[in-house]
């Protein structure tokens, strides 16, 4: 069902005679509702831009879909057989996946069984065809996956130490530097419907700006992850329009400045100030917090038989966001998102092929005691 809460009366009446007969001509709407033609015209400009309708047949937008926009890229997993040393050779076992932080999240949601998008870019190369193709096995909409000639599709590498945790990531994503706020308008319908939009900060900064600035009066809500230390940099000063920001303790550090205290209070307090709506901050084993308003809940982490980190926050956020589509609080999505983690590290794959509703829903038990809640962020 289409939320109807951002609209005034006459704006609802336009869209109900809509919905009863999606082929009406605007006359006829106007005079059915007693209106001028001009009138029902400014109306349905209205509920395009908000994101209500797309085009004709007016098409009502679908609800309770995620659009991803993002990363995608190919990743190869290396994971040490011994100690690693520097400066020498280190024997390893290796893997080949799919990865991307968009992509990993949008795949994660499909597999939770919330309707999700992909809005990427990768190479018109082998690598590209095979990402999409396995997108669409999984039931993501790639519809808006654009395939470019000159660019590789992205590559992520990660060496891993013998004990599972990563010691190195290399990336080489200079195909995202293609996207421009010419694609992001080409897809905008798709956004402007959607229930959620997250997006990554592999975007250039242009395009993320681009992205909050719509978001003020958009019926949709934005959820913008770091991804790293590097490309959180990407955000500019001003935050507002973001929803949800996820981001850990390194990448918070770096986008508030050395200014600030590296504690979880005077960081989302920081970040808060800036705009954000809430901060959902990640401490790896130590659990996170989530800051809204004046309230900071701690969350302790969860225990975990780790396997591989790599795509744990991807995880964090999909379950979240998926709990966030069905009506549930922030704090409370979270607690979901962080058994979608630990089912992430206790896996080989970048994203748990395994993962779904009911698996999550078979772990909920390995929660810690009901989160705290402290007054103030600050």
């Amino acid at each position: 069902m289409i939320e109807k809460d951002k609209l005034n009366d006459q704006e609802r009446a336009v869209l109900d005679r809509i919905a009863a007969d999606p082929f009406a001509g605007q006359q006829e709407i106007a005079d059915s509702l007693g209106l001028a033609r001009p009138t029902v015209a400014t109306y349905i400009a209205h509920l395009t831009r908000k994101g209500y309708l797309f085009g004709r047949a007016y098409v009502l937008a679908e609800a309770n879909r995620i659009v991803c926009v993002g990363g995608a890229t190919v990743d190869r997993k290396y994971r040490a057989c011994e100690p690693l040393q520097q400066g020498t050779s280190n024997p390893v076992t290796s893997r080949r996946s799919f990865g991307g932080v968009a992509r990993n999240v949008a795949e994660t949601l499909a597999r939770l069984g919330a309707p999700s998008s992909l809005i990427s870019v990768v190479g018109d190369d082998g690598s590209g065809h095979s990402l999409v193709r396995h997108l669409q096995s999984c039931g993501v909409d790639t519809t808006r996956v654009l395939m470019v000639s000159g660019y590789a599709t992205a590559e992520y590498a990660a060496i891993l130490n013998a004990d599972n945790e990563l010691a190195l990531g290399i990336a080489d994503m200079e195909i995202f530097d293609s996207v421009t706020i010419d694609d992001m308008q080409r897809f905008w319908p798709a956004m402007a419907g959607a229930s959620w939009v997250f997006a990554d900060c592999n975007l250039p900064p242009a395009v993320l700006t681009w992205l909050r600035e719509r978001r003020v009066g958009a019926r949709f809500r934005l959820a913008v992850d770091a991804v790293s230390a590097v490309k959180v940099m990407h955000l500019q000063a001003d935050l507002t329009g973001i929803d949800v920001l996820f981001l850990n303790m390194q990448e918070a550090v770096a986008l508030v400045g050395e200014s600030t205290a590296p504690t979880p209070r005077a960081l989302t307090a920081a970040l808060l100030a800036r705009g954000a709506g809430s901060v959902v901050l990640t401490n790896g084993a130590g659990g996170l917090v989530v800051a809204s308003g004046a309230k900071l809940i701690n969350l302790a982490g969860v225990k975990a038989n780790v396997v591989d980190v790599t795509g744990a926050g991807d995880a964090l956020i999909a379950g979240t966001l998926a709990r966030l589509l069905h009506g549930e609080q922030l704090p409370e999505a979270c607690q979901t998102g962080m058994i979608a983690a630990v089912l992430a590290v206790e896996s080989d794959e970048s994203v748990n092929s395994s993962i779904s509703e009911q698996l999550i829903e078979r772990n909920l038990h390995r929660l810690p005691a009901a989160p705290k809640s402290q007054k103030k962020a600050s």
